[in-house]
């Protein structure tokens, strides 16, 4: 997915949207209080470590406390899933869970599988339990995009799944959509 300046959410269009219609629901950032968990891949982790120190850096500005932040560590993406999965049904109820892996493109099938499966794996507990499951996965060609996307700036793409995280927490909750 690529984004540029021609494809960047103009947030003024929420002026002419919202007198539009009779329900407007737009997540806010603000994180006090929110219980949010990370699950962070090992493998490649010289990129995952930079993904999770945005992740980390995003959720501190918005609000969340560093006592309601969890931190828990996987061998690689493909099992990324199952301790979301875990993470979402444990008793200590989190607001929602931050993936973070990166897969970067070999010379065998092996990315498909492991990229497609994470991916999929993520989607079906988000969708299942009502928990915002945020995908922070990378899945890149080269080493080179996978160092790119996780620089320390606003670019990182750590940081970007701990704002959507907020935002889709929010969105569920201060909506006409909330979880029954």
């Amino acid at each position: 997915m690529t984004s540029s300046s021609k494809t960047t959410f103009d947030e003024s269009v929420h002026d002419v949207f919202r007198p539009r219609v009779g329900n407007y629901v737009e997540g806010s950032t603000n994180g006090v209080g929110l219980r949010i968990a990370i699950v962070c891949a090992r493998f490649n982790g010289a990129i995952t470590s930079r993904l999770l120190t945005g992740a980390l850096d995003a959720l501190d500005a918005a609000g969340v406390g560093r006592s309601d932040v969890s931190v828990a560590w996987v061998p690689g993406a493909f099992e990324v899933p199952l301790l979301a999965d875990a993470l979402v049904r444990s008793a200590s109820g989190v607001d929602a869970v931050i993936t973070l892996g990166a897969v970067i493109r070999g010379e065998t099938g092996h990315y498909e599988v492991v990229a497609g499966e994470c991916a999929r794996g993520v989607q079906d507990v988000q969708l299942r339990s009502g928990v915002p499951v945020i995908f922070g996965v990378l899945t890149v060609n080269t080493v080179k995009q996978a160092l790119e996307r996780s620089l320390p700036d606003d670019t990182n793409k750590g940081r970007e799944a701990a704002h959507t995280a907020i935002e889709m927490v929010r969105a569920l909750r201060e909506g006409f959509v909330a979880p029954k």
